[in-house]
């Protein structure tokens, strides 16, 4: 659905507590959250705005976004 937030605590409510702590505690990880955060937040706005962009820059952002939530979700849900 185009304008969803895909916020890591939105998609993953039962995880909220182990997000948090790894945001506060580890420094690889804020960073790469902060870099989702971004890019959901960038994703949305253009979708909801129906800017103009081109297909293969929205293609790009929604690629990393999907890599970037992989990678968190495996780092979260090992702890």
């Amino acid at each position: 659905m185009l304008g969803e937030s895909h916020a890591l605590l939105v998609d993953f409510p039962e995880y909220t507590v182990t997000i948090l702590t790894l945001i506060d505690g580890d420094s690889e990880f804020a960073t790469n959250a902060r870099r989702y955060h971004d890019l959901d937040t960038e994703i949305r706005k253009l979708e909801l705005r129906n800017s103009p962009t081109s297909d293969e820059f929205m293609h790009q952002a929604k690629h990393e976004r999907s890599v970037l939530k992989d990678k968190l979700y495996l780092q979260f849900t090992k702890t």
